[in-house]
């Protein structure tokens, strides 16, 4: 059992969601029709990827989760050569989001923390997060962001997350919010202060993010100290890109290696 969560809440997660399928094969030949590799795929692998992977390691930690994702197909197709382990090729397929988020109270009831995962897909129009900010606010529920929008406005009263190519795409925030800039090996920036990250060698950033936003929120829940959630987010998310593909943390990782 997970001995890390000492609280049982309940978490609100809204965001786009997709499946993360890993196509593992070799590439020992080259075609006669042109020169480019041939791949020759053994095995497949299918995970939940952007907001389904915020979903998966929020209920690694053992939080009670509420999940809003877009019900349409989005499919990241990756393709590995499982002898040396590169990333040959990734092929997207996606339908166009024809049901989009619409905010609603009874969403929001009973929750202690909102979680938006905000890949701007489309499921999460900017008029319906100002509604969630609003609510959260008057609510004082905390919120919980990590978007690729560049317009940041609708997110007030939020701790934002971002990475350091989004920070410098932003062209507007909100009045009142708390900014945190995940810059890979340099650290993560919070209030003018880095927090350093433990040197590791990397095999794949894939969901990095996610692990990140998770732990964060996992550890706010049992502390309300955004400082220290920040450190255990990154000692958490620094664990994940040691990992092939996409990650959810084990009950070992969180109770051993990420403390």
């Amino acid at each position: 059992m997970n001995t890390r969560l000492q609280k049982s809440l309940r978490i609100l997660l809204i965001g786009d969601s997709c499946k993360d399928i890993y196509h593992y094969g070799t590439c020992d030949r080259l075609s006669l029709e042109a020169p480019v590799p041939i791949f020759d795929e053994n095995s497949i692998e299918i995970k939940g990827g952007m907001s389904a992977n915020v979903d998966s390691n929020l209920r690694a930690f053992g939080l009670e989760v509420k999940f809003i994702t877009n019900t349409h197909s989005i499919e990241k197709h990756r393709y590995v050569d499982e002898k040396f382990k590169n990333h040959l090729l990734r092929v997207d397929k996606k339908e166009p989001i024809k049901k989009k988020y619409k905010f609603n109270k009874e969403d929001l009831t009973d929750i202690d923390i909102v979680v938006i995962s905000d890949y701007e897909k489309g499921f999460l129009p900017k008029e319906q997060c100002l509604l969630i900010a609003q609510y959260c606010i008057e609510k004082k529920i905390p919120l919980f962001v990590d978007t690729k929008k560049t317009d940041l406005s609708c997110f007030e009263g939020a701790t934002i997350k971002i990475n350091n190519d989004e920070y410098k795409k932003v062209v507007k925030y909100p009045e009142e919010f708390e900014l945190i800039v995940t810059m890979g090996p340099i650290g993560v920036l919070y209030q003018y202060r880095v927090y350093p990250t433990n040197n590791v060698e990397v095999f794949d950033v894939c969901g990095a993010g996610d692990v990140f936003l998770s732990a964060l929120v996992a550890e706010f829940a049992n502390t309300l100290s955004v400082e220290r959630s920040i450190m255990f987010a990154n000692r958490c998310a620094t664990l994940s890109v040691t990992k092939p593909g996409t990650y959810v943390l084990t009950e070992e990782d969180i109770n051993g290696v990420c403390v």
